[in-house]
């Protein structure tokens, strides 16, 4: 069987200079866990690699628990596979929105939300924001941007389901690099 990519998706790392991680220090991480084809996009933690074995539930739960023990605090990370991210780009419910990377954000969550946690996220939405869900990913169409929306604030908080999220620029990045790895 060959390789499957990846993308591993960290959350609160290299923010306001706390949890630092260098990135060619987490490419190197990976390399060591046997993974291959790995490259990095930015500094908050996006990780495209190349697995032999394992799903992206069982890939996460390893990379979780080396990196608390490499690093020696925990991080949330969400590992997803190419189709996933394909999907989640080919799905996008505001394409219009897509041309301007600081309005669009695709929040990859741990789980598919319920009926009830979206209709509670739905009563919070009352500024310019739109926002869709769709398995287990948000899109936010954000026309003010993603950090003047007091609504973004409230998504971790109200919805109550872990994730992370990226702007499209990021979203974009990330499937065109796995979407390379894939082909070598």
């Amino acid at each position: 069987m060959s390789a499957k990519v990846f993308i591993a998706l960290f959350s609160g790392i290299n923010v306001g200079g706390n949890r630092i991680v260098k990135m060619a220090e987490l490419r190197s991480f990976f390399e060591d866990l046997g993974f291959s084809d790995v490259a990095t996009y930015v500094q908050s933690g996006n990780v495209v690699f190349r697995a032999g074995k394992g799903d992206a539930t069982a890939l996460t739960r390893q990379i979780e628990a080396a990196f608390e023990k490499k690093w020696g605090f925990h991080s949330r990370i969400l590992v997803r596979d190419l189709s996933w991210f394909e999907r989640l780009v080919s799905e996008n419910p505001y394409p219009e929105a897509a041309a301007d990377h600081t309005k669009l954000h695709a929040y990859a969550l741990d789980r598919e939300p319920t009926a009830e946690e979206v209709a509670r996220l739905a009563e919070k939405c009352t500024g310019p924001e739109r926002f869709e869900v769709k398995g287990d990913v948000l899109y936010l169409s954000a026309p003010d941007g993603l950090g003047k929306s007091v609504f973004a604030n409230l998504i971790p908080r109200v919805l109550k389901v872990p994730g992370t999220a990226r702007n499209w620029r990021s979203v974009l990045a990330l499937l065109e690099m796995a979407g390379q790895a894939g082909k070598n």
